[in-house]
């Protein structure tokens, strides 16, 4: 499987790369390698900032929405919304500070 968001340091800041060709969709395991490497970042002594952007010319076109076949009842559907805030969160709560690269 191909690595979705790539992680690397420049000048003291962490650049954050979503990788998820053609249009670097929130396909499943985009969201988590995002959070993981916003984590990374903020426990890596050499980044003192956060740069998070798109490869190729989107940054993020949106949700793939194949995934939302396989949210069949309410219970999934709150336990999906639950788990996207709960990320959302330790994004925002990034120690360094944090930047969308938006193009």
């Amino acid at each position: 499987m191909p690595e979705l968001v790539h992680y690397g340091l420049r000048d003291q800041v962490a650049v954050v790369t979503i990788d998820n060709p053609p249009v670097n969709a929130l396909s499943p395991g985009v969201p988590e390698a995002i959070e993981a490497a916003i984590a990374r970042a903020a426990q890596d002594p050499e980044a003192r900032a956060v740069v998070l952007i798109g490869a190729g010319s989107t940054f993020i076109a949106g949700a793939d929405i194949r995934f939302f076949e396989t949210i069949t009842t309410r219970e999934a559907s709150l336990e999906r919304s639950r788990a996207v805030h709960a990320r959302l969160r330790h994004i925002e709560d990034c120690s360094n500070p944090l930047v969308a690269a938006i193009h």
